[in-house]
């Protein structure tokens, strides 16, 4: 049995992660900044350690025994911790980094700052001399929990580009997989789900489900959103605003066919997420 370090398990990404290695056979540790935090969400089969995924002694003393560690860090932590991991890497006894990085993560959208990141965190990863498998996936089917948050489903941005959405026990599924192949040795594999939906159509779709009171999806133009989000001070609003303009002019890349072919494709569509969240809530 292999042990794999989690970061970001506490994240909407992490979670099911962690959660299907551990269903699979594999011992897990998760390196959170609350202990007591993290334990509200997993019970005593998970190890929890105390540590900062920014704090290059924290992630040295949280790869100590671990035969693999899985990044799903967001935000201004996540470049720093790849970068804490590559180069811890060498001197530990991992077999294998795992990253999620994005599916539009290519040189020619460097220009955005989010993916400039990616970018060199992945370099970092595949440089360290340990085996890597990347995963750059579509947009995850819960995200439009977030846009639809109390029943007022809101986008900025014309948002009418299509995306293969994704059910994250699909990526937690192929992540577990990954481990267990050596096909997915240093392999870079875009994710995508089982149906291309309009961004828009999807929220509607979702609405009609969680949300029927909600009678259309209101859109703030981009400009208008980056405006509010400084005059308020707002920078999660401000972030959004940016991440909206860059989907609405990059739409979705990626072929993929090998990590179909090796980690089998994700299957999950939306009407099924959506039926398997109705039961959950009920």
């Amino acid at each position: 049995m292999k042990t794999i370090l989690v970061l970001g398990a506490t994240g909407f990404l992490g979670e099911p992660v962690a959660r299907k290695l551990k269903a699979d056979g594999f011992d897990v540790r998760i390196m959170a900044r609350s202990i007591d935090k993290a334990r509200e969400k997993f019970d005593d089969e998970f190890e929890i350690v105390s540590g900062d995924a920014t704090n290059p002694t924290d992630i040295k003393a949280a790869l100590e025994g671990c035969d693999g560690v899985h990044l799903t860090v967001s935000g201004d932590a996540e470049l720093p911790a790849a970068l804490n991991v590559a180069a811890a890497a060498p001197d530990s006894r991992l077999e294998r980094i795992t990253y999620i990085s994005g599916c539009t993560a290519v040189e020619k959208n460097r220009w955005f700052p989010l993916i400039d990141d990616k970018l060199n965190a992945e370099a970092a990863i595949k440089s360290c001399g340990v085996d890597y498998t990347i995963f750059a996936p579509s947009w995850p089917m819960e995200m439009l929990i977030r846009y639809a948050m109390n029943g007022k489903p809101t986008l900025m941005g014309k948002q009418t580009n299509a995306f293969h959405f994704f059910a994250l026990a699909d990526l937690a599924r192929m992540v577990s997989t990954a481990y267990q192949s050596d096909a997915a040795i240093n392999k870079r594999f875009v994710v995508h789900g089982p149906e291309a939906i309009p961004f828009t159509a999807a929220l509607v779709r979702y609405c009609a489900v969680f949300h029927p009171d909600a009678k259309k999806v209101s859109k703030l133009p981009v400009g208008l959103a980056k405006l509010m989000a400084r005059l308020m001070k707002n920078d999660l609003m401000l972030f959004g605003a940016e991440l909206s303009g860059y989907f609405d002019r990059v739409g979705e890349l990626g072929d993929p066919t090998e990590a179909d072919q090796v980690l089998g494709a994700p299957t999950i569509t939306l009407d099924q997420w959506m039926e398997q969240r109705k039961q959950s809530l009920s």
